[in-house]
């Protein structure tokens, strides 16, 4: 007998066929890199000679234009104007925390790159000046080594002198 489908919390997640299937987010990365473009592109001399630029444009239009096509009054303080520039500033604001937030995470994965390259870099230091003693340990035995074969190819050769002078005496006193 054939089994029903599983449905509800039964069916993994992946299987249930859902009406309301979740929609594929955007990626945060991407919106990662547009803040860290506008915090790159407010940080600009470009950036600010183009909001001067607009500023001086938006003030002259609207104080110099004929009356009916000017679009903020300058005797109300050019409210749309204000406006506009406290609505930049305001997402400009918390743009540029979320780029210095993403190279606050960059800096901190570097530094802890940083700190474990140091780590290696100091393990091969002591293992290579480990290495250096052991040499100059081995340098200094053979050495001793060669001053104590030196040493001992002279007792030899003093007992080969010694034994030779008691052959030819021994052979002296032999008819």
């Amino acid at each position: 007998m054939a089994r029903a489908p599983k449905s509800g919390f039964e069916a993994p997640r992946g299987r249930r066929s859902s009406v309301l299937s979740r929609t594929p987010q955007p990626s945060r990365d991407r919106f990662g890199r547009f803040t860290e473009w506008i915090a790159r592109a407010m940080g600009t001399p470009a950036f600010l000679l183009i909001l001067s630029l607009f500023t001086i444009a938006w003030i002259t239009w609207n104080t110099v234009a004929p009356e009916g096509l000017r679009f903020d009054d300058a005797a109300l303080g050019f409210t749309a104007l204000t406006l506009v520039l406290s609505l930049q500033a305001s997402y400009a604001a918390p743009l540029i925390l979320l780029a210095q937030n993403r190279q606050d995470d960059r800096d901190r994965v570097q530094i802890e790159q940083d700190r474990q390259r140091a780590e290696r870099n100091l393990a091969d230091t002591e293992y290579l000046a480990r290495e250096v003693v052991a040499l100059r340990m081995a340098l200094t035995d053979m050495q001793s080594e060669a001053v104590t074969r030196d040493v001992l190819r002279q007792e030899l050769r003093a007992l080969l002198r010694e034994w030779d002078e008691r052959d030819a005496t021994s052979s002296d006193e032999r008819p």
